[in-house]
């Protein structure tokens, strides 16, 4: 059975302490799905969700930046970092749901898929906020890791 890395010696949770590990470039990317009942399907213009709130896809970019850059404030043992990069594209797929990917990149000691995986969600949870008022039947789903580089176990 694996160790866990939150956990010290005494079953307390504890940060884990990265100080004699490399620096390295590491990076991850996550993806995330909402999926659009048919009535908010309308309201797209040019691969852009317009509602009265304002621009869904660009708002919920800019929240998904902002939460990765805080993925420690959020997330217990998450250590502070200095993203060096935090990219967010949504598209709309073929059946009219957004995708979403986030890819984060720095050089430091500990990789950064929680801080991917935060700034997927936050973009997701965006846009379920901005159009809750078309429809509350949308759905956050399939939520992931995809890609990590940089650290002991390259996925």
């Amino acid at each position: 059975m694996p160790e866990l890395t939150h956990i010290d010696k005494s079953n307390n949770p504890t940060m884990v302490d990265v100080s004699d590990k490399k620096i390295t470039k590491r990076t991850a990317t996550a993806t995330s799905t909402v999926i659009f009942p048919d009535e908010i399907k309308h309201y797209f213009q040019d691969n852009e969700l317009v509602t009265k709130k304002g621009p869904v896809y660009h708002t919920a970019i800019i929240a998904g930046v902002m939460a990765a850059k805080k993925t420690h404030e959020l997330i217990p043992f998450c250590h502070p970092l200095a993203i060096e990069n935090c990219k967010i594209d949504i598209k709309t797929n073929d059946q009219g749901n957004a995708d979403i990917t986030c890819k984060v990149s720095l050089h430091h000691k500990t990789g950064v898929e929680m801080e991917a995986l935060t700034g997927a969600s936050i973009a997701a949870l965006t846009i379920y906020d901005m159009c809750k008022a078309l429809s509350h039947d949308i759905v956050i789903t399939a939520t992931k890791l995809v890609k990590k580089t940089g650290g002991k176990s390259d996925k």
